[in-house]
């Protein structure tokens, strides 16, 4: 009875809160939304952005990472060409309804726009109070489930990663590509995106394999991911496993068993280059994945520690791009220029990982280099597009 009771007192409360936020939009020109989905903003004066991070967690992974998104956000303001940004910095604590709670203290203090929160999960909720005031949340999630509405998202996603590997393997005349992938929602999704850049790209599945998340599953499934190359006449292999799980015992078999790159090209949907000491791997030399701007990469990287004595967190070069974005498009002057019209230009925007645009369902395109490993170095081998051209790169 007292669960009942408190569940139905949190959910007034929940719905009290959306009520004050319409409430308040209602009464407040400046939070009503603009006809091309967003709020009007006055470019003259400093510019109310909210910044959702995971600080007061119980996590201290969380609340460092949270740091270094606070520490690129400002370093890239201190970057801006006569743009003022007024940051204003929430802490989550890494969860949902806390950053949705914070959401909503953002939009009542005037917040324009937001950047963050990191999680899916928090993405979700934190987008529900944001799209009652006509707010758009620039989250740092990859998570394309989340993606839509007022909520677009700055992490690299499977499908653009997917679509730029493909790209290039049907190029080099690799089109029949086998689809690898353990049986776990995330790569379950990257094998969905792969198959997906498959069918866009004129290229061919020519089969597709997947395995139980375990090390008697990995070795169970070696001979039918061999035995699918060669029945299929395959010329790639298209793996969505990392070297945090599969791969390293995906690299060591599969070449034991006949089948080895690039007589039969591995391509990586992630970063084989992780950690450094996978770069010696014999059985992932040759092979193919995606990786950011490196000259960017390691710009960002020096300024960071030069500012702040330490490396950033991989994600925060993500805040960076974000102020980035918001600071391009403040310049102009326009009044709208934080609305979801202004923020899905064509011609996106320059952050320090590259080039990247937002699109209308609220994924993303990044412009990525295709990496190999030969001798145990990552060499580049195509570079990253310097700017987007038509529809896509």
């Amino acid at each position: 009875m007292f669960a009942v009771l408190s569940t139905a007192r949190k959910s007034i409360t929940r719905i009290t809160a959306v009520l004050s936020i319409m409430t308040l939009a209602a009464c407040d020109p400046s939070m009503m939304p603009s006809p091309n989905g967003g709020p009007s903003i006055n470019t003259s004066k400093p510019i109310p952005v909210a910044l959702l991070v995971p600080s007061n967690s119980d996590q201290a992974t969380d609340n460092a990472l949270a740091q270094s998104i606070e520490n690129a956000a400002r370093l890239a303001m201190a970057d801006l060409d006569g743009v003022q940004i007024d940051l204003r910095v929430y802490p989550t604590g890494g969860q949902a309804e806390r950053a949705s709670a914070a959401a909503s203290r953002a939009i009542t203090d005037g917040a324009k726009i937001i950047l963050g929160p990191v999680y899916g999960g928090s993405t979700k909720l934190a987008g529900i109070p944001a799209a009652n005031a006509g707010v758009n949340v620039l989250s740092f999630s990859n998570n394309t489930d989340v993606a839509g509405g007022n909520v677009f998202i700055l992490g690299a996603t499977f499908d653009n990663t997917a679509n730029r590997l493909v790209q290039y393997a049907a190029q080099k005349g690799k089109r029949r590509i086998v689809v690898v992938n353990a049986q776990s929602p995330a790569e379950n999704v990257g094998a969905t995106a792969i198959k997906g850049a498959i069918a866009r790209n004129g290229a061919t599945l020519a089969g597709e394999q997947s395995f139980e998340l375990s090390q008697e599953g990995v070795v169970a499934a070696i001979r039918p991911i061999a035995s699918t190359v060669r029945s299929s006449g395959a010329d790639a292999v298209f793996f969505t496993s990392g070297n945090d799980g599969a791969m390293p015992l995906l690299a060591q078999m599969l070449p034991e068993n006949g089948i080895t790159s690039p007589d039969t090209q591995y391509i990586g949907l992630q970063r084989w280059n992780f950690p450094a000491s996978a770069v010696s791997l014999p059985g992932l030399q040759n092979s193919w994945f995606a990786i950011p701007d490196q000259r960017l990469v390691q710009n960002f990287s020096n300024r960071y520690a030069a500012a702040y004595g330490q490396a950033p967190h991989a994600l925060a070069g993500l805040a960076y791009d974000g102020i980035a974005a918001i600071g391009a498009l403040a310049k102009s002057g326009d009044s709208q220029a934080l609305t979801a019209q202004a923020l899905t230009r064509g011609s996106g925007f320059v952050g320090v990982n590259g080039i990247f645009r937002l699109k209308s369902d609220g994924t993303n395109e990044r412009g990525l280099s295709v990496a190999t490993i030969q001798n145990n170095q990552v060499i580049e081998i195509d570079p990253a597009p310097r700017a987007f051209g038509g529809a896509g790169f």
